[in-house]
């Protein structure tokens, strides 16, 4: 089957089953959708002898050829699409891209070619050779400004993924994004959690500089924290709360952290975790006239085809790529989360 056509009967079924009609406020120009997505080791065939990256070349032990490396992008540029529900979301964040050719054979090599999305992009000192990156459609954001925040540990820690800034605006009002991908709990959780402690610290740092500096700020943050959100760097040190009756002045809210019981978007050990989660400060949620956004408006993207029976009956899984070596042709071991960002009226 076309692949467009293939994208566009999945998308129909999958609204059709939700009862979902326009509700993407890209749709009627109020507003916008961004999304997050962990896509799993989205890397090109070539080798680079600079980065660890030999399985996933030809000759390597996974076998990744150039036939699996489209599957995938066009896997990714679906779920985008399907995501955006007809109107592909504004802002994308994604990580586990090795490099900007994956991005540019992404827009360009998939239906993605036709909605116009232009990169952000910085090539990390990760040691995986894995990035985070941001697409953007300029019809809905204008950039204005962006950064690559590198994250330099104390005690001479391994580099990691860097954190990308964008600041740009929706019509006239502006809004301040942040991608994250932080070190994951490979070696041990507790081993592991000064590095997200300390990638907590400075995503904070710069969430107060910028309320400094602007006390009406709309910001957000989105990303594959690898901690949970009742975690110590989520809770504490970022101060991302779910609890908004109690907040202190500083405090940030954690859109993602009504996801529990069953829900989550990466699971382990038949356990369903919510690793991918969506941060934004006070006044996006209060804000009476600019751009506001909400719990209601965060929402897991779960369609049929982003998961897998279990082999053990313990439920479903996401339907990933890679199953250790074997290959299995799935989308990724993350399930996308997206928020709609919402425009108000003047006075």
């Amino acid at each position: 089957m076309h692949l467009t056509l293939k994208y566009s009967l999945l998308i129909f079924l999958y609204l059709i089953n939700l009862k979902v009609v326009a509700q993407n406020p890209q749709s009627n120009e109020n507003g916008i959708r961004l999304m997050f997505y962990n896509v799993e080791n989205l890397f090109h065939p070539d080798d680079d002898t600079l980065k660890r990256d030999d399985q996933f070349t030809a000759e390597g032990t996974k076998h990744w050829t150039y036939g699996r490396y489209r599957k995938k992008l066009n896997n990714i540029a679906q779920n985008i699409i399907a995501v955006g529900e007809w109107e592909p979301p504004a802002i994308v964040g994604l990580c586990e891209i090795e490099n900007l050719q994956c991005l540019k054979d992404l827009l360009n090599l998939t239906p993605l070619k036709s909605f116009g999305y232009e990169i952000i992009h910085q090539e990390s000192k990760d040691q995986r050779g894995i990035d985070v990156a941001i697409i953007y459609r300029p019809e809905f954001f204008r950039l204005h400004y962006q950064e690559s925040i590198e994250l330099i540990f104390p005690e001479n820690h391994h580099p990691t993924r860097d954190i990308l800034y964008i600041k740009g605006t929706v019509d006239s009002d502006t809004l301040h994004c942040f991608v994250n991908h932080w070190t994951s709990r490979y070696g041990g959780q507790s081993e592991t959690a000064p590095k997200r402690n300390y990638s907590a610290q400075v995503l904070k740092s710069k969430f107060d500089s910028i309320q400094t500096l602007d006390h009406n700020a709309n910001i957000i943050a989105l990303g594959d924290f690898n901690d949970y959100p009742t975690d110590h760097s989520i809770l504490n040190v970022l101060g991302a709360k779910k609890d908004t009756s109690n907040l202190k002045e500083t405090d940030l809210i954690n859109l993602t952290s009504q996801f529990e019981n069953g829900i989550g978007t990466n699971k382990y050990q038949h356990q369903w975790h919510v690793l991918d989660q969506c941060i934004i400060n006070q006044n996006l949620l209060n804000n009476q006239y600019g751009l506001y956004t909400g719990f209601s408006f965060t929402k897991i993207f779960s369609p049929e085809w982003l998961l897998t029976d279990e082999s053990d009956g313990f439920g479903r899984k996401p339907f990933r790529t890679y199953n250790g070596f074997k290959y299995i042709g799935g989308y990724s071991d993350h399930l996308p989360i997206y928020v709609d960002v919402y425009k108000t009226k003047k006075e």
